[in-house]
This record gives structure tokens, C-alpha cells and sequence, in this order.
């Protein structure tokens, strides 16, 4: 049971992440051009968007970032996780109207062993 409400918030977290970002950097970043994407830097900042395949082509070229795992929210919007070798990571969010945004992104991931949940009745 502790499982299933650990993951609950998690999903409760990037939802939340999502709406956001959708508030501060919807707008006129959705027609902005990526070929300038650089790792954003710590802060409050207004989201990058645009096209996916842009974003992942700039990820993928300049970083070398490929997606690990993603999810798909309530409201239709699909949350990707990427990382590299090197250890960069980056969430990127589409929306359902095909805009995506980077909502964070930074160094030092690290994929994690699975463990078993334990269940008892």
C-alpha cells in the first residue's frame, strides 16, 4: 500500500509540474525556435517549448539524451523522462494540441536498481 501512494504522489508531482508550466511558458514560447536550447540553469525561468521532434532532435544532438520512460496524465498530457550515459537528464511534457515544453533538466542521474514491492494482506 505504501507503494501505490509513493507512486500516486509522484504522478500527483509531475501533473503539477505540468499545469505550471503550462501556465508560466505556454503562450508565445510554443512557436519559438529550439536551435539555441541550452541547459537551463537553477532559478524560476519561463519553460521552453515547441515542437517535440525539435526538442528531442536538440536533446539527442547536444546531449545525447534519449527517452528512458514516460507517462501518460489525466488530462492527456504525456510526461518523458531522457538521460544520457554522461549522466544529463531532462522531463519534457506534450500536451494533448502537440506543444511540448522542457519542464526541468540538470546532471548527475542515476537509474536505480527495481526492487520488489512487498505486499502483505
Amino acid at each position: 500500500m505504501n507503494t501505490i501512494v509513493r507512486y500516486f504522489d509522484r504522478v500527483l508531482l509531475l501533473t503539477a509540474a505540468a499545469i505550471v508550466s503550462l501556465v508560466l511558458g505556454w503562450s508565445a514560447q510554443a512557436a519559438s525556435d529550439t536551435a539555441n536550447l541550452e541547459r537551463p540553469q537553477t532559478g524560476v525561468q519561463t519553460a521552453v517549448c515547441g515542437k517535440r521532434s525539435a526538442l528531442l532532435t536538440t536533446l539527442g544532438g547536444k546531449f545525447a539524451e534519449q527517452t528512458i520512460s514516460m507517462g501518460l496524465a489525466g488530462n492527456g498530457t504525456v510526461v518523458e523522462v531522457l538521460s544520457s550515459e554522461d549522466g544529463t537528464w531532462s522531463i519534457l511534457m506534450t500536451a494533448p494540441n502537440g506543444v511540448s515544453c522542457l519542464l526541468a533538466a540538470g546532471d548527475y542521474w542515476q537509474q536505480l536498481p527495481k526492487q520488489e514491492a512487498e505486499l502483505t494482506l
